[in-house]
């Protein structure tokens, strides 16, 4: 059975559902609309109000007692016609309105709840003081949640290896390290070079110039070293841990983990935390080699030969000396890693997120060092090493 195609007469009623009048009287203009006012009709409507309302400041009386429906663009219609007069100071009056359609058209015109944006009260300073206390004290506890959460995952690995990456614990590892390399000698080497001149100065006053060899060696070897690898590693490994991480949580990828049921200490932390725990020490190693080297020219421009450097070096160093060294490295390359994948979860959301997790990775690992370093110091202390 085909269907019946319409015919003139049905067109022609279809495209007159809704018309516009316009009366211009002495008081204003009159508009009265009759039919359906719907998103077929409407359009016509509103070219000719646009045209109409275009530098008209008369007032408009409009006249909807031959409405028969509208929807929303016809209520639309409507509702601009309010807000033009608003807008322009011009009175817009409605008349003969069905109630459903007055009702859809109050909604329409009602404004939104702004609540107005108080600001915070001006704190004292015993309010700020108490204020970064609190968030004082709840870092450190997050920092201490996540060292457990941590030691647990690898105690997990150790017990299933097959779940440590090794692909990429091999990557950072050549990221944190070899990568590292050139940053490390040349620092290392100034830093040798500078303490060497900077204790010659002094010790030429006395004529014991050589021991310049005992004093730098043995401050590489038991502090500046451990300590000077570990500042290059915050400023670069670690900052880097904490932006990559802290981007991968702002994309979401760290939700796709847990739909996967991959714990991120695991699959992002325990491969990074390893990378700078092996590295560090050996590239304290390079800082300390270097800075001997740098010392070693300073001597050898001061008279003293080759053999004199390396033996007064040989004297003053022992096994002990090189193990507190090693040992500081290691503690600070953990810290470090674990600093800045911490730093990197906790990254909130905002176009500078990321910037800001990187900076407190790195200031947190340095005043970590420096704490360390004081801790190591008063236990070697007591302890007699």
């Amino acid at each position: 059975m085909t269907p019946k195609k319409p015919t003139r007469k049905s067109d022609a009623r279809s495209l007159a559902v809704a018309s516009m009048k316009i009366a211009r009287q002495p008081d204003g203009i009159c508009i009265r609309f009759i039919g359906r006012l719907d998103h077929r009709t409407s359009g016509r409507c509103w070219r000719k109000t646009l045209r109409l309302l275009d530098r008209q400041m008369r007032p408009i009386r409009i006249d909807a007692s031959a409405l028969e429906s509208a929807d929303g663009s016809g209520i639309a219609l409507l509702a601009y016609f309010k807000e033009f007069g608003r807008a322009n100071n011009v009175p817009v009056e409605i008349e003969h309105l069905a109630a459903p359609l007055a009702a859809l058209l109050e909604r329409y015109l009602e404004e939104p709840d702004v609540e107005a944006v108080v600001p915070p009260p001006a704190l004292s300073v015993v309010e700020r003081i108490g204020k970064l206390t609190v968030e004082l004290v709840g870092d450190v506890c997050g920092q201490i949640t996540f060292l457990g959460r941590l030691v647990l995952a690898g105690m997990k690995t150790i017990f299933q290896p097959q779940r440590f990456r090794v692909g990429d614990f091999l990557r950072f590892c050549e990221l944190a390290g070899a990568n590292a390399m050139g940053l490390i000698l040349m620092l290392g080497f100034l830093f040798g070079l500078i303490m060497a001149f900077s204790s010659a100065m002094p010790l030429r006053q006395f004529g014991v110039e050589i021991y310049v060899a005992d004093l730098v060696a043995l401050a590489l070897v038991r502090v500046l070293g451990p300590f000077i690898t570990a500042v290059i590693v915050a400023g670069r490994t670690g900052s880097a841990f904490a932006a990559e991480i802290g981007t991968m949580k702002i994309n979401n990828e760290l939700d796709a983990l847990a739909v996967m049921n991959l714990d991120p200490a695991v699959f992002l932390v325990l491969p990074r935390v390893g990378a700078t725990l092996l590295m560090t020490p050996l590239l304290a190693v390079a800082v300390n080699f270097a800075g001997l080297v740098g010392s070693g020219l300073v001597i050898l421009s001061l008279g003293y030969p080759l053999v004199t450097y390396t033996t007064h070096v040989q004297k003053i160093l022992v096994g002990t000396d090189v193990a507190v060294g090693l040992t500081k490295a290691l503690v600070f390359g953990g810290m470090i890693g674990a600093v800045g994948c911490l730093r990197g979860l906790q990254t909130q959301s905002g176009p500078g997120a990321v910037g800001i997790a990187t900076t407190r990775a790195v200031v947190t690992a340095i005043v970590l060092l420096v704490v360390l370093e004081g801790i190591f110091s008063v236990m070697l202390y007591y302890l007699e090493i």
